[in-house]
Parts: C-alpha cells; sequence; structure tokens
C-alpha cells in the first residue's frame, strides 16, 4: 500500500511525497505527467537507500496550481529543494527520468553541492522531435477508454521501442497514472499542464545544452532505452564525449523509459550508487 506525506511549500501548496526504506537518501523524480508512484519497481529490488520521491505540484496526491504558469521545471526544482530542507537533508543524489533528469540538472546548476551525483532516465540536452510530438499529443487529454484493462491493451500500441513487456505490467503502469471513473478513465494530474507544456515547446524557454554544460563535474549515470523515440543514441554519444567520466548504459527491448527494474539498469544504478559509497543489498523476486 503506498503511504504518502506532506508538506505545504512556500505558494502555499500541499505537496505529497513518498519516504520509504533506510539508508542513504536517493531523491526520485518522476517524469512530465507521471509521479512518485513510478519508482515502485526499483524500490522493490533496492534496500539500503531512503527513497525521497515527490509528486510534483499538480501531480499524483500533491495540489494542483491554480496559475498554470508555474508548471514549469524551474519552479519543480524550487519545490524540491523546499522538501528536501523540509526534510532537513543538505545534499542527496537524484535519479531523474525524462523531466525529472532535466529538473536535477537544473538543481545541480543552480544549488551549490546539493547534488553530488545524477542518473538520468532516458533523458538529455536534446528531445528528438518524434518523441515530443507524441507527448503533445497526449498530454492534458483523458484517454477513450473506460477500463484499465483497456487502456493497458492499448498503451503498447502507441509507444515505440518496448518488447517482451507483460499485460500485467501494463496493467500496473495505467493504475498509477489514472483513476477509473464510470465514463472514462480520469488523469491523476491537472489537465492544464498541457498548457504549459505546449508554450514551452513553442518558446523553447531553456537552452538544454547550455545547461547540461553548466552541470558541476559530478558523477553521472546515462540509462537510454535503446529504441527510445526521445533520446536519441548520436546525442546520448554527444553527452558522453561532453563528459568523458559519465556512465552510459544501454537498455535493450525497452523506449522512452525504461522500468528502471530492468536487469541492466539494475546492475548500472547498484554500480553507481556503491561507487558513490552507499551500501546497500539487491532484493530478490520470485
Amino acid at each position: 500500500m503506498t503511504h504518502y506525506k506532506y508538506f505545504t511549500n512556500s505558494d502555499g501548496l500541499r505537496l505529497a511525497y513518498q519516504l520509504d526504506g533506510k539508508g542513504p537518501p536517493l531523491i526520485c523524480l518522476a517524469g512530465l505527467t507521471r509521479n512518485s508512484t513510478d519508482f515502485d519497481y526499483l524500490r522493490r529490488h533496492l534496500s539500503g537507500v531512503t527513497f525521497i520521491c515527490p509528486d510534483y505540484r499538480g501531480r499524483g496526491e500533491s495540489d494542483w496550481d491554480s496559475n498554470p504558469d508555474n508548471y514549469n521545471a524551474a519552479r519543480e526544482a524550487q519545490d524540491v529543494v523546499e522538501l528536501l530542507d523540509h526534510l532537513d537533508i543538505g545534499s542527496a543524489p537524484v535519479l531523474g527520468t525524462s523531466r525529472g533528469g532535466i529538473i536535477a540538472m537544473i538543481l545541480a546548476a543552480s544549488t551549490s553541492g546539493r547534488i553530488p551525483a545524477i542518473i538520468l532516465n532516458d533523458i538529455g540536452p536534446e528531445i528528438d522531435a518524434i518523441g515530443l510530438n507524441r507527448i503533445a499529443g497526449h498530454v492534458g487529454h483523458r484517454p477513450h477508454v473506460r477500463s484499465f484493462d483497456e487502456a493497458a491493451r492499448l498503451l503498447p500500441l502507441n509507444l515505440i521501442g518496448f518488447e517482451d513487456v507483460s499485460h500485467s505490467r501494463w496493467l500496473e503502469d495505467v493504475q498509477k497514472n489514472y483513476i477509473e471513473c464510470s465514463d472514462r478513465l480520469q488523469l491523476r494530474y491537472d489537465p492544464n499542464l498541457r498548457k504549459q507544456f505546449l508554450e514551452a515547446v513553442r518558446s523553447e524557454q531553456l537552452d538544454l545544452w547550455e545547461l547540461f554544460d553548466r552541470v558541476p563535474d559530478i558523477p553521472l549515470l546515462l540509462l537510454r532505452g535503446e529504441g527510445s523515440d526521445l533520446l536519441s543514441e548520436s546525442t546520448a554519444l554527444q553527452m558522453c564525449g561532453k563528459r568523458p567520466r559519465m556512465v552510459y548504459c544501454t537498455v535493450p527491448g525497452r523506449g522512452h523509459c525504461p522500468f528502471l527494474d530492468e536487469p541492466e539498469c539494475l546492475r548500472a544504478i547498484t554500480i553507481f550508487l556503491a561507487d558513490l559509497g552507499c551500501s546497500f543489498e539487491l532484493i530478490e523476486q520470485d
């Protein structure tokens, strides 16, 4: 069962987060429309770290913002800083999936010493138009399906690069991100997120290559779904060229984004965290 904690940020919004495990903290930041439950897959396999998984404003169990302009990565990064202050945590590595990776880079570039390492899950300084258009086509829109089961059968038909994913996994995934209602599924986020997202795409508010260059020389791990339509292999290799010490792991049979419990992800993440001094164990699954 999912247990949430809450704090009130400087805007007066009640924001939710999950705090799970024992050991050094690991901040886990989800994708654009996603929420803290995305990291359940990884949490099942790792012990020895404390998972700090927030729901951004307007997502999951957090309050919606009356001003959609506040649904931007910079404001969401500030919310993460306020959560760390609330928890009295001076510094912690970040695992950022998609949007969460952009927020992680903002945090590292703007907060002196608070982010000692970053794991980027299928995100980089250049976002492919195919993936961006796919996201723009559905963000903020309720799906035209009535049940979780129907959504789970349709979901893989609209995604690129995924292989050998069971129906039960897709079913679990839609249950994390939608609410079953009498007519059709409801979003687990504020539909007004669409407005700010489209404005950001049109205006190109953030130079992501410039942001990537501003990230301090800290340990970096890049995970990329082999079939990702958001992060190309050429962009990943350019990132490696700029950061020769960055660890790069390709995840076969996955698009955008890996679930993080794939063997390749678990191996890369555990080695990376061990090199940071974390002491933990992999939990064997039946």
